[in-house]
């Protein structure tokens, strides 16, 4: 089934994904691609929707997208950035604002009678993110929405399908944000809302078989929700011809290699377990660099499944987790705050010893959608569920250099967290969590003795994506009763932090 398409060009912003979130979320297909790489098959797409950006339109690195064959030409849609563009370079006049245009704002005129608005009232609360704003509307601009201290708040052209916005509606903050998309691409561009969960599956997985045939694939389980729900969409299409690889890199979570090993089995997945806890220790011995020992990983990784995967006969394919964000983030589209923070380990890097085709099931789709996939493929909720969990796994958490007796301790203490989140029925409530062993010493009191030993950090967030942040007010009682348990139950640990950190400006893991 050919769906309709979005075509969201990104200039930068940090809110790009989101656009393209929410616009799956309205069960539309939308593809994210930088603003100076525009695909020229642009006929197959139904709209184009312009992102924000860190950049000023007034600016020597204003950036300069080739919009002759879209605008008047398809329905479009600019936000922020793209909205400023627009007025700019067309007859208007962008200028620095004179009051900060950042936060909350309301509506405060809404022209009648115009679609792009239906549903949505005066006072609706709206997003601002921006130091420049709209003077002067360019050429055939038509005045459409304002707030109090932003005039030319939202505006359209006058002979063409062409909307501009100077807030973002993509975020949660903009109570009618989604009906402002939904108005957009369904009422003014009329696409078919059939982007679903159910379709997904049943197009995925004719299209693994088309492209598989009755080759053998070979796929390494994680534990985690991506590796897990393309374990089970591949299962689906090629059965007993999928063998599954769960390697236990020693920087797992406490019992965390049998547990998740029997719950693979006990999906029918044909699945092979390799403990290779000693050969990344061994790898990893001394090296203190956070993206050094990112690299130790992912190359004992690769060396460990290479091996497994030789024991195999003519296997033809490998199979990875990648999804959608992982495409993004490693080919950055401007540079600027979209661009790569930290190497992922799904995407590239593979050894061309390896000498597989790939295949990706979930390439398209993002964390969110991965999940509801999973619930349609019947997989187990807790497992859906499950909180993301870092590829390097407690290498990362630990910081400094790793050693079997830090990993024992920060694997204890994780326990305790994580299960008492459980208990306290907060685990749900929270996007991800986790513990760090810092690599300093503290002193303390523990009966009459003085101690000197280690200090670990408690770390729990809530977020819909990962790309934004908050540190979740997680109850006193809670981190008063984990505290005493660590303390009590770790032997070298003596003390207990909280990171009160959002991000940005922090990120979730510390390395």
């Amino acid at each position: 089934m050919q769906h309709d398409k979005v075509l969201i060009l990104d200039f930068g912003s940090q809110y790009t994904q989101l656009i393209a979130r929410r616009v799956r979320e309205l069960n539309i297909y939308s593809e994210i691609k930088p603003f100076n790489k525009i695909p020229t098959d642009i006929d197959s797409y139904k709209a184009v929707i312009l992102s924000g950006s860190p950049n000023s339109v007034r600016g020597e690195n204003a950036l300069h997208p080739e919009l002759e064959h879209i605008r008047a030409k398809k329905p479009m849609l600019a936000v922020c950035y793209g909205a400023q563009y627009l007025a700019h370079f067309s007859g208007g006049e962008v200028a620095p604002s004179s009051t900060r245009e950042y936060g909350r704002a309301n509506l405060s005129f809404i022209k009648e009678n115009e679609v792009f608005f239906e549903n949505i009232s005066k006072g609706s609360q709206v997003w601002m993110s921006h130091s420049d704003t709209i003077k002067t509307l360019p050429t055939n601009g038509v005045l459409i929405a304002s707030t109090t201290d932003v005039a030319n708040a939202a505006y359209k052209i006058e002979g063409e399908e062409t909307y501009a916005i100077q807030f973002h509606p993509e975020v949660y903050h903009s109570t009618d944000g989604k009906q402002l998309l939904e108005n957009f691409l369904v009422k003014i561009s009329g696409i078919r809302q059939d982007w679903t969960p159910d379709s997904f599956v049943e197009e995925t997985v004719e299209a693994i078989q088309a492209k598989v045939g009755n080759d053998k694939v070979v796929l390494g389980l994680s534990g985690g929700v991506d590796s897990t729900v393309a374990a089970v969409l591949l299962n689906k299409a090629i059965g007993k011809n999928l063998y599954c690889i769960f390697v236990n890199n020693g920087l797992l979570r406490k019992n965390e290699f049998e547990s998740v090993l029997k719950q693979y089995e006990g999906m029918g997945l044909n699945v092979k377990g390799v403990d290779a806890s000693k050969r990344f220790l061994d790898a990893l011995a001394g090296i203190e660099d956070p993206e050094l020992k990112r690299k130790a990983i992912g190359n004992s990784f690769i060396e460990v499944f290479d091996d497994e995967a030789h024991k195999l006969t003519d296997v033809k394919w490998l199979a990875q987790g990648t999804i959608y964000p992982d495409v993004i983030e490693s080919v950055s589209a401007t540079g600027g705050p979209s661009a790569t923070i930290k190497s992922h380990h799904n995407v590239g890097g593979l050894p061309d010893f390896m000498k597989l085709k790939i295949v990706e099931p979930l390439r398209a789709i993002f964390k969110d959608e991965v999940r509801r996939v999973g619930a349609t493929l019947g997989i187990d909720p807790e497992l859906l569920g499950r909180h993301p969990f870092p590829g390097p796994g407690l290498g990362i958490r630990i910081l400094g250099d790793i050693t079997a007796e830090k990993v024992r301790i920060l694997q204890e203490v994780d326990a305790i967290f994580i299960n008492g989140l459980k208990e306290w029925g907060l685990y749900d409530k929270v996007w991800q969590a986790g513990a760090m062993l810092l690599p300093v010493n503290s002193v303390g009191v523990m009966g009459d003795e003085r101690t000197y030993e280690k200090c670990v950090a408690l770390r729990a967030v809530e977020s819909t994506d990962g790309m934004t942040a908050d540190w979740v007010n997680l109850p006193y009682a809670f981190l008063q009763k984990t505290s005493n348990d660590i303390i009590n139950k770790v032997k070298g640990v003596n003390r207990v932090v909280y990171d009160i950190s959002s991000k940005p400006p922090a990120t979730i893991e510390w390395e």
